[in-house]
């Protein structure tokens, strides 16, 4: 028997789990970290909090095992955040994060003065705020002294892959989302690094994410206790990872997470772009494409008003509170923008937004307007992909929010398709350890599509169309309040 170690290095917490040869997790743990926000819409980690964290986690996941029988690690991570790294491999600043929304002006510049269509043909993307390259161009204009000591860029994930192996390594779904990558041919765009100012030696080598990047560091494997042989995979970006999980690979299916962020992602067997730009084209992690949306807020919308508004962390208790009658039936609306918003939408200046509110309005109706938000939210990308012809009837669900019965059955209800919970745990961790369990020379994604089903949740013909009338009424929200973000705006 061989053991492998997913990980996911979340935005509040990394997630561990160790699987063995049959896939059965077998033991897991978490570790959390803060996030800073040392401005309005900033948002920063250190990496050496994400380091301190799997080392930890390690030690705790394989307690009472057999480490010699490691094979592998495999970590997914979340995308986008901005890791660099002076000549002598030291953290130069704090990470900027996937959500982190500075680069407002930057954005606008890429899309505007280099243009949204010579970006598509560079990268197969157009420019959000939270994607690595206009980072790299605020860096330019506000830190170009930190910017001038970078020798390696890096995303999350890959630094606990050098820290691991000592290899300046990322992989090509992580790498998408940098649009620094040109993701049809799989390499990086030497036009786009020219844009911004880095050169190809300054970028960490492209992998598949099945790939081994390299083994442990001697001192690394004395640290962690682990064998010098054991294989590190080149790992995925997080939504790629979970989708690896859940057996979302091959030819049009479908996986939705409700985690801090919420995500549409539909595997494709082929290469293409929404002519658009609302959802993201990017590479897989089974070695073929993706379409992706992303909203920037979804189970952190509920924690906020949970935990910062209602003053509890009971969030079922409060959700009790909601009957079936109350679904769609109610006045109040809510804009999932906290951290402004990605797809489809891509502002910066957006965000969250009640509106509807009366004397009567009680916590539960705008908890419920919570929920039914980041559904509606999350519809807007479906609609994308149903204009562009591919027709989802159902979808796997993972994330934090999935755990919710009452918010998944709106969601449910809301996209009208029938949406499948997994028998097991299916994030991230777990298919980055199915990635660990590939590099390491054994079935890892091979036929990972019989993911077994614990439950499913259909729409109801009657909700489906009381739903509908509230998503066209909550489409006319923020067209009507886009120009007033601007203006209220300091």
């Amino acid at each position: 028997m061989k053991y492998f170690i997913g990980a996911d290095l979340g935005t509040s917490a990394l997630k561990l789990v160790l699987t063995d040869s049959n896939r059965n997790i077998i033991s897991s743990t978490t570790k959390a970290y803060d996030v800073s926000y040392p401005h309005p819409g900033w948002s920063e980690q250190n990496p050496s909090d994400w380091w301190e964290a799997f080392a930890d986690g390690i030690d705790e996941l394989t307690r009472g095992f057999d480490k010699s029988l490691i094979s592998a690690i495999g970590v997914a991570g979340q995308m986008h955040g901005l890791v660099i790294l002076d000549k002598d491999d030291n953290v130069i600043r704090p990470a900027i994060l996937w959500n982190d929304n500075r680069t407002g002006r930057e954005t606008e510049y890429l899309n505007t003065q280099i243009g949204k269509k010579k970006l598509t043909e560079l990268t197969a993307n157009i420019a959000f705020a939270g994607f690595t390259a206009p980072k790299l161009l605020w860096l330019i204009n506000n830190e170009k002294d930190n910017f001038d000591k970078i020798s390696k860029i890096m995303l999350p994930k890959d630094y606990i892959n050098y820290r691991l192996t000592g290899v300046h390594s990322t992989d090509y779904s992580d790498a998408s989302g940098t649009l620094m990558l040109d993701v049809k041919n799989k390499r990086w765009s030497e036009d786009m690094l020219k844009i911004c100012g880095v050169k190809p030696e300054q970028m960490p080598k492209l992998f598949e994410s099945y790939d081994p990047v390299g083994t442990l560091l001697p001192e690394i494997a004395d640290k962690l206790g682990l064998c010098a042989s054991t294989v590190v995979a080149a790992g995925a970006g997080d939504n790629a990872g979970a989708a690896i999980g859940t057996g979302t690979t091959g030819d049009g299916r479908c996986n939705i997470s409700l985690g801090t962020s919420g995500t549409i992602f539909i595997s494709s067997s082929n290469f293409s772009v929404d002519e658009n730009n609302a959802l993201h084209s990017f590479c897989h992690a089974d070695g073929a494409y993706h379409l992706l949306g992303c909203i920037l807020s979804a189970a952190s919308c509920n924690k906020w008003f949970c935990d910062e508004i209602l003053n509890t962390e009971n969030y079922s208790l409060e959700q009790e509170k909601i009957t079936d009658e109350m679904l769609a039936n109610t006045d109040v609306f809510f804009l999932p923008y906290l951290m402004g918003e990605r797809s489809p939408i891509n502002d910066t200046d957006a965000t969250g937004l009640f509106i509807g509110l009366r004397p009567n309005t009680k916590r539960q109706d705008m908890l419920l307007a919570v929920l039914e938000g980041v559904a509606f939210a999350i519809r807007d990308n479906i609609e994308v992909a149903r204009k562009a012809g591919i027709n989802i009837k159902s979808s796997t669900v993972c994330g934090g929010g999935a755990k919710s019965m009452l918010w998944l059955k709106i969601l449910a209800n809301v996209l009208n398709i029938t949406l499948e919970i997994p028998q097991k745990e299916t994030g991230p961790d777990y298919g980055s350890a199915l990635l660990a369990m590939a590099a390491s020379g054994n079935e890892g994604i091979q036929n990972n599509t019989g993911i077994k089903i614990k439950a499913t949740i259909d729409p109801d013909n009657q909700l489906c169309k009381l739903y509908d009338e509230k998503y066209k009424r909550f489409q006319n929200i923020y067209p009507a309040v886009k120009e007033l973000y601007k203006k209220i705006k300091r």
